[in-house]
């Protein structure tokens, strides 16, 4: 049968000690003697003591709580990042809770005044088109921000993301030395500022390499999906066909290759194909996908660690705290969509 949860009174009871003794070894058992902490612990164990967390956050005014905002969790690239984000939260003491937005704002403003509500301790945003305005619920009572996937502007917080001008020009380099100058880019809207930075990677590669970037055939799709990328490879071979094709995401990776086979367009042989992001499903077709490879396990895991270090320096003595932006390097891997050379 299973025990009721007691209260402070009743193990200080049966451990023979103070509340006062009960709450620092939940609080701060390094200031207990081993032995008493070992006799608490014991109560606490025997009595199943559950520790309200609604009652800490009213007497610190936080909570051992995070919020992970992201746009869509059936995005695997976001999937991932959350995977990377509850490992750390749990090594780290806290739980995570989940708000899908859909990049809406209006349900995004409603997750944030609920997380200031629960004086979260902390939220990680992964923002499609967030601006400081949209951030301002969280900041006003003092809940730390990290943004995740997007590089914080001033006063915005700290932030981890992916350079991704360096992942476009990774992309056309591949392209160009594998076959030629005809690059066509299918790439989301522009307002996505990760789309805009791809695609300001692959107009740098085009010009050092002596190429016209106003050459570059670009389609621009509204949703980043496998349908949206299989007509957009349609586009392409009714349009005379191209030697290589760039693609902002694996998603549209994939349905470019399937839009291009329509057509009787053979990948590789005919046309190389470069996706983003290196989720499951670039090795999970027919055909192997290259893609820019992103460290998404890593990064949830570094703004986990980026939030636990803020909201340390605000605790260890109110020492101010200096911003972070830590930007990692996307790397190139090769499959058979666009094979070595």
């Amino acid at each position: 049968m299973t025990k009721k949860a007691s209260g402070l009174v009743a193990v200080a009871r049966l451990a023979g000690v103070s509340t006062a003794t009960v709450s620092n070894v939940l609080n701060r058992p390094e200031l207990v003697a081993p032995a008493t902490r070992e006799r608490v612990v014991a109560a606490l164990d025997e009595l199943d003591y559950v520790r309200s967390g609604a009652a800490v956050a009213l007497r610190t005014g936080t909570s051992r709580l995070v919020g992970l905002v992201v746009p869509d969790i059936t995005n695997p690239f976001y999937a991932a990042i959350a995977e990377g984000v509850t490992a750390a939260a749990d090594d780290a003491g806290y739980s995570v809770a989940l708000c899908v937005n859909h990049d809406d704002p209006a349900r995004e403003r409603r997750q944030f005044e609920l997380l200031a509500q629960q004086r979260a301790a902390g939220a990680l945003v992964v923002p499609l088109s967030a601006g400081s305005s949209r951030l301002s619920t969280l900041r006003r009572v003092g809940t730390h921000l990290v943004l995740v996937d997007r590089i914080a502007e001033r006063d915005e917080g700290c932030s981890v993301a992916i350079d991704d001008v360096l992942g476009g020009r990774l992309a056309v380099r591949h392209l160009l030395a594998l076959r030629g100058p005809r690059i066509a880019l299918v790439n989301g809207p522009r307002t996505i500022e990760q789309c805009a930075n791809r695609r300001a990677g692959a107009r740098k590669e085009l010009r050092r390499s002596g190429v016209d970037p106003d050459t570059m055939t670009e389609l621009t799709v509204e949703e980043m999906t496998i349908d949206a990328g299989r007509r957009a490879g349609n586009a392409l071979a009714a349009a005379g066909g191209v030697d290589g094709v760039f693609c902002t995401n694996d998603q549209l990776a994939t349905g470019v290759i399937r839009g291009l086979a329509d057509a009787g367009v053979r990948v590789p042989d005919d046309a190389a194909v470069v996706g983003y992001g290196d989720l499951a499903l670039a090795t999970d077709g027919p055909l192997p996908l290259t893609t820019v490879s992103q460290p998404k396990l890593l990064m949830g895991r570094t703004a986990v660690e980026t939030l636990v270090r803020e909201i340390g320096d605000q605790v260890d003595g109110g020492r101010e705290h200096q911003h972070s932006a830590t930007l990692f390097q996307p790397s190139l891997v090769v499959r058979d969509s666009a094979p070595a050379t």
